[in-house]
């Protein structure tokens, strides 16, 4: 603004410099002839030099007047440094030749930030953080009243740094690696609710790099390797306790298949026993039905009939005495 303002000074006094000049008149110079000299009084005289200055001074005030806003961006109005209350879109726009814009990028932007933190347990982590961020076009001249163009450094580099730093000192470091999702959520949220009240959005914030000092690394991958040998052992050791119960439980399933087999057969030989006792029962409490029917029907004449029959007509050799306790021999 100060170089037009002197550019205009010096165009518009070139051009009355050039336009005022003075006077030339013609005088005799006692000899018959004449002479032109200066006369103390100025006159206006239009000359090239002077049309070129009013030139300059023409398109000195239409670039003052004409200002374009690219797509993305808001203007800020500025009058002699002092912010207006409202602001110009993209496109191109006339404004008074003492009236300054200042573009503000409204696009969503993104930076990447080094930085270190500290766990919970005193490790430090150095971090690589991507941030996307953009402003609001309707409180564009808010911030530039209240923080400057130079926003990013004067208030949100700061609280990313300060909240990052937070956020990572709530957790050990063995648990920030697996965290890495909800660290940058929280990083975010934390960020997002610092910036909105002067009209800056986080849309998003990655990290995209933690490393750890050699120190913690060794230290971690021993660990790492205790624990993957220790899971082995465990591991070899069920398989173990896994096949010896298999052993034991085919065994017990041989010893209860013989046992239930042993039953069986003990079962179906009570079984041929318990028939046999019944057929030789019925068979006994048959035949004495039989020798019952029998008994009832023998008569004395029904035994002489079968006795005669049987005789074979030969008269006994021999008879018992009236004691029992001797025999005769008849054929003495």
């Amino acid at each position: 603004m100060f170089i037009l303002v002197i550019g205009l000074f010096l165009s518009a006094g070139l051009y009355v410099y050039l336009g005022f000049q003075n006077k030339i008149v013609t005088v005799s110079d006692g000899r018959g002839g004449t002479t032109q000299m200066r006369s103390g009084e100025k006159e206006w005289k239009t000359r090239p030099a002077q049309l070129a200055a009013l030139v300059v001074l023409v398109l000195s005030l239409l670039s003052a007047s004409v200002t374009v806003v690219p797509t993305g961006y808001t203007g800020i109005l500025t009058t002699f440094g002092r912010v207006e209350n409202r602001t110009i879109n993209a496109g191109a726009h006339l404004i008074l030749p003492w009236q300054n814009v200042v573009k503000m990028d409204n696009r969503t932007q993104k930076v990447q930030i080094k930085t270190e933190a500290f766990s919970s347990d005193i490790q430090q982590v150095d971090l690589v953080i991507s941030v996307n961020y953009c402003i609001d076009q309707n409180t564009a001249q808010v911030l530039y009243r209240t923080v400057g163009a130079n926003y990013y450094e004067n208030v949100m580099y700061p609280r990313i740094l300060e909240n990052t730093k937070a956020v990572f000192s709530r957790y050990t470091a063995e648990n920030l690696i697996a965290r890495r999702n909800s660290l940058s959520d929280s990083i975010a949220e934390d960020t997002a609710e610092d910036l909105q009240r002067y009209g800056i959005t986080i849309v998003s914030i990655a990290i995209e790099d933690i490393d750890f000092t050699d120190a913690f690394t060794t230290a971690v991958e021993a660990k790492q390797v205790a624990a993957q040998n220790k899971l082995t052992a465990e591991t070899e050791q069920v398989q173990k306790t896994m096949e010896e119960e298999a052993i034991a439980r085919r065994a017990i399933i041989a010893a209860n298949a013989e046992a239930e087999k042993a039953v069986i057969a003990a079962n179906a030989e009570l079984e041929v026993v318990k028939v046999q006792a019944e057929a030789a029962l019925y068979a006994g409490e048959k035949e004495a039905e039989m020798n019952k029917r029998i008994s009832e029907s023998l008569t004395d004449g029904l035994i002489n009939y079968y006795w005669i029959k049987q005789w074979d007509g030969k008269l006994p050799t021999t008879v018992l005495g009236d004691s029992n306790n001797y025999m005769i021999d008849l054929t003495q």
